[in-house]
């Protein structure tokens, strides 16, 4: 089957893509835990949504991670569309004989070339390369481009500077707008973390691990997304927030004899005590653990 050319770029959007070739790692099943994540916190946006569009920005070499990311959406909302957005227009090609029904293929960058805006763009091991002081602008572009919320009449503004994001207050409307999800994991997907945004910055950092390939919960710590992988440092609240994990994970010792699920919970339900935890048993039983941005957010 010979590869269709790209699609046209929607009028009006730069012709050179904003951004640089990634390295393009990509494995089947590398993204579940993110996939994972994303339908169970935001497939009711999703479902909601009078045209739901996400995007899967830098997908790779291989298209696996937007043909998964299709798969596993639908479930939770069965009339959403996935763009896979590349910068290297040979990956755009080799990814052409895998559009279907609900998923297509573009040319593109940072600029996101869609003609609506996404109800959700996950961008993962995308940042990695790129400087600490370029990723607040990403992000800021990202966050511009999303979708806002259904019927808010209020300005959910593109703060994403400085602790907390800087945002303005969030709509009161039931629809918290389109999210960016932002992070790193390995090659086979067992150790994860993101950062959740939505239109007026960042909202959450999500901590996931198969549990069994994890010795402290600060093994963690060589996946942090580019904003905080260097402030992993004393001072910087992540550091602490990874400190308290250990000592918290080493105090539910007892309870590995049931199992890493167990000692993992208890570790976490420990953990609220002191840090903004913003999910709950449900969601750490999956192996993940979710804190408020501005608990974690770097210092200066």
């Amino acid at each position: 089957m010979s590869p269709r050319p790209p699609s046209p770029r929607p009028s009006g959007s730069p012709l050179r893509p904003v951004g640089t070739v990634t390295r393009g790692t990509t494995n089947p099943n590398r993204l579940r835990r993110m996939d994972r994540w994303i339908a169970a916190t935001h497939g009711a946006v999703l479902r909601r949504a009078t045209d739901p569009l996400a995007v899967d920005l830098g997908y790779g070499a291989a298209p696996w991670t937007a043909v998964e990311l299709l798969t596993r959406l639908r479930p939770a909302a069965p009339r959403v569309q996935v763009v896979g957005v590349e910068i290297d227009p040979a990956r755009v090609a080799a990814a052409l004989p895998y559009e279907r029904e609900g998923l297509t293929f573009r040319h593109g960058g940072f600029e996101v070339p869609v003609e609506r805006p996404p109800h959700l763009i996950r961008a993962a091991n995308v940042l990695r390369q790129y400087d600490e002081e370029q990723v607040a602008a990403v992000w800021a572009r990202l966050c511009a481009r999303l979708a806002a919320p259904e019927g808010a009449g209020t300005d959910t503004g593109t703060g994403v500077g400085g602790k907390g994001g800087g945002g303005a207050p969030r709509s009161s409307s039931r629809d918290t707008g389109g999210l960016l999800v932002e992070g790193t994991c390995d090659e086979v997907g067992r150790r994860h973390v993101w950062v959740a945004l939505g239109p007026e910055g960042p909202r959450t950092v999500t901590f996931a691990a198969r549990l069994g390939s994890l010795d402290t919960p600060s093994d963690l710590a060589e996946r942090l997304p580019k904003a905080l992988i260097h402030r992993n440092v004393p001072g910087e609240p992540v550091h602490a927030f990874l400190r308290d994990f250990d000592r918290a994970w080493a105090a539910a010792a007892p309870y590995a004899s049931y199992g890493a699920r167990q000692r993992w919970m208890r570790a976490v339900r420990d953990l609220t005590s002191d840090w903004p935890v913003t999910d709950g048993p449900v969601r750490w039983r999956q192996g993940e653990v979710t804190v408020a941005w501005e608990a974690l957010a770097p210092r200066g």
